[in-house]
């Protein structure tokens, strides 16, 4: 298994270390998932992405070639700015969520760590003539997410590119606690916050700055996922996957079929718009106390099998077993009672409305 930058780190911290596409990762810190969690929530955590994967493009046809091949609009973004896309096959369903940067000379793709290899397989088959150079500099690069309500000041403190300046969903290059690296009001927790990119080898000095007394909590991937469910941000594999498109997952804004540039999966989602999708995403609550519908569990409605459970669990904040799941788009809406296979017991579930926290982005 690969590892990230910041392994030794972790595993000084007393970090629980498990496997997550293709890496070894730190579930959670002795505190706990639920501490972790409340820290974000209420605080402020960090967290080691740096499993992620980062592909870099440049050359004359970088926006028109980036274009081509994710569905959001990139002619939109001013440099200094990014966007929330998605990689799609020709049916319009998802081959990968990602995240777009806009440089001046560049644009950098951020895209999940299983995906890596196929992304990028995906990306270079549309290369064709175009006048682009690709890069996969996902070893090269490190990622710290620091994340929650306090998270503007910490940064602040540690740098001068103004971080209270900066916008939601932009980004500034620069120093923070002496390493150079670019910082983007991005992240995956509903919270405010901040993701930091920079070299592989100044992960250790990043860290440190943020972690300790007085600073912030490490942050493992158990709370991440936990922030994220009640936030209502999908998880690639679970939410969406090469069967769903994005108006089936609720993310229409992120599909622009008037760009005025044909990009893969552009004809399937303009038929689909048309026709209209047959189930949506939806976030559910299970009603029976002390029951938990975990991943891969059947969902049924009226008595048949509609899907699986894509994402559930226990979140902190919520305090109750939530969930997502897809529904004929005709009973997708709060209040739909459904009913969950619980090991070959059928319990009581109803759908609520998305996101289970509000978001506290500062926009």
């Amino acid at each position: 298994m690969k590892q990230t930058p910041l392994h030794a780190v972790h595993v000084a911290l007393g970090a629980k270390m498990v496997p997550f596409a293709g890496f070894e990762m730190p579930v959670s810190y002795p505190a706990g998932i639920s501490a972790e969690h409340k820290a974000v929530r209420e605080n402020v955590g960090v967290f080691d992405v740096s499993h992620m994967g980062e592909f870099e493009i440049s050359g004359s046809d970088r926006n028109a070639f980036v274009q081509r091949v994710t569905c959001n609009d990139v002619g939109a973004l001013t440099p200094g700015q990014a966007q929330y896309s998605g990689i799609l096959t020709k049916d319009g369903t998802f081959v990968d969520d990602c995240l777009v940067y806009r440089f001046e000379d560049k644009l950098m793709m951020v895209v999940n760590a299983s995906n890596i290899q196929k992304d990028w397989d995906t990306i270079v088959a549309q290369k064709g003539g175009a006048n682009v150079r690709l890069r996969d500099i996902s070893d090269e690069t490190a990622l710290l997410a620091v994340q929650g309500p306090k998270a503007e000041a910490l940064v602040g403190q540690l740098t001068g590119l103004g971080a209270a300046m900066i916008p939601y969903y932009h980004f500034a290059q620069g120093k923070v606690a002496g390493v150079q690296c670019f910082l983007s009001r991005t992240g995956y927790t509903g919270e405010d916050g901040f993701e930091l990119y920079c070299r592989a080898g100044d992960a250790e000095t990043l860290w440190h700055a943020f972690v300790g007394a007085g600073r912030a909590e490490p942050v493992g991937l158990g709370a991440r996922d936990t922030l994220r469910l009640e936030a209502g941000l999908p998880l690639y594999g679970n939410d969406i996957d090469d069967t769903t498109t994005p108006y089936e997952a609720g993310l229409s804004f992120i599909v622009k079929l008037e760009k005025g540039s044909p990009f893969t999966g552009l004809e399937a989602l303009k038929r689909q718009k048309l026709e209209g999708v047959k189930r949506r995403l939806v976030g559910f609550r299970v009603t029976e106390p002390k029951t938990v519908a975990r991943p891969g569990f059947a969902v049924f409605l009226d008595g048949t099998q509609v899907d699986v459970v894509r994402s559930g669990t226990v979140t902190p904040t919520v305090n109750a077993a939530i969930g997502t799941t897809y529904l004929p788009a005709d009973r997708a809406k709060p209040g739909t009672k459904i009913e969950i296979d619980v090991r070959g017991k059928r319990v009581a579930a109803e759908t609520v409305k998305l996101p289970f926290v509000p978001h506290r982005y500062k926009k």
